[in-house]
């Protein structure tokens, strides 16, 4: 969904990711402030991804995202209907059951109480669907729809994780590409889930947050890129991803492992390899992604496997293209390798295998 927010975005704001103005830092993230919005920047994102089981043991996996995009109109308008900021969120359910996704978005410019976000704390809502930080510290996410309902308490079990150099997460060899960016893995998740008009049905399991905000997130000569988010079940967690080029070479990767003991490690580039072992043609596109993989990096080596082939995202009627976004599980690559020896839950996202992402 972040692929398809990005084009969105530029469409409605009418400038380029890639900028003049896309280097400018900030101090050292702080929590809880960051959680919030950050207005001044062009583009955000609060991205929430996870495996969810019912009383029978079913899995399932969840998505439900909200962005922000600084819009065409001048902070200092005096109209009240001015576009100052665009709010997007969209949920989805992965169901095996169905083979297939379930989804529901909503869109809105910001303000007269029906879509907002704070920049104080972590507080952004479109009408009824709602991510927040309640006063007792769990995250609460809502949203309703015609084809699913999503009624979740997220509960901290780790402190954030800082992405790339202390939450400075560079997306190429030019420093201008990059994101300030934090993850909060380990969510433990409970609640209830609607599908179509069925009753709702309790649900618990393990969920991931990533938060980023950028001016300028791509290069230019990058196509699409590659990202996955894990939960270990002994409680660590990894985030990874590489940008590609039109010839599907990496152009650049990085990532960052946290051991079941919480210590952290920043992996640089070239420090993760991306090797795709299995693909899937999508019918409804004719994208060929690649579904299975092995990720290595530094004394480990993991098989990656979507819980269902058919997670594509096709979203070309309303933002003009498609992509893959999928629970995924993880298990040490082979057994002679030192990769960890437990299983993990996460997501998996793959970009520009439909078409190249023009920014």
């Amino acid at each position: 969904m972040r692929a398809a927010w990005l084009l969105l975005a530029l469409l409605l704001a009418g400038t380029p990711a890639w900028s003049a103005d896309a280097a400018p830092l900030q101090p050292p993230l702080r929590f809880p402030d960051d959680e919030g919005a950050h207005p001044d920047w062009k583009t955000e994102w609060w991205y929430v991804t996870g495996w969810l089981r019912d009383d029978s043991g079913r899995p399932f996996g969840f998505q439900l995202t909200f962005f922000r995009n600084r819009g065409p109109a001048d902070a200092s308008h005096a109209s009240r209907f001015a576009p100052r900021q665009l709010l997007l969120a969209h949920a989805a359910l992965s169901d095996p059951g169905r083979g297939r996704i379930l989804h529901e978005e909503r869109m809105a410019r910001s303000g007269f109480g029906l879509a907002d976000c704070r920049s104080d704390r972590l507080d952004i809502h479109i009408d009824d669907w709602s991510l927040q930080r309640l006063p007792g510290g769990d995250l609460q996410a809502t949203a309703s729809g015609n084809a699913i309902a999503l009624e979740l308490n997220l509960a901290s079990t780790q402190s954030p994780l800082l992405e790339g150099e202390q939450g400075f997460s560079r997306k190429g060899h030019d420093r201008r590409a990059f994101s300030w960016y934090y993850s909060l893995p380990q969510l433990k998740v409970s609640g209830r889930v609607r599908k179509g008009s069925g009753a709702a049905f309790r649900v618990s399991g393990t969920a991931w947050l990533d938060h980023e905000w950028s001016n300028a997130y791509v290069t230019d000569n990058a196509v699409g890129w590659d990202w996955t988010g894990l939960n270990f079940d002994d409680g660590a967690a990894l985030m990874a991803f590489r940008m590609r080029d039109s010839g599907g070479h990496t152009l650049w990767s990085a990532g960052t492992w946290r051991d079941a003991n919480g210590n952290t490690a920043a992996l640089d580039n070239g420090q993760i390899d991306f090797l795709p072992v299995r693909s899937w043609t999508s019918p409804a596109t004719g994208a060929r992604y690649p579904l299975e993989w092995t990720l290595r990096w530094p004394g480990h080596a993991l098989q990656l496997r979507p819980l269902f082939d058919d997670q594509e995202m096709d979203t070309r009627a309303s933002t003009g293209t498609a992509y893959w976004e999928g629970a995924v599980t993880a298990s040490p690559a082979d057994a002679t390798g030192t990769s960890p020896g437990v299983a993990a839950h996460g997501y998996l996202e793959l970009t520009g295998y439909w078409k190249p992402l023009l920014f």
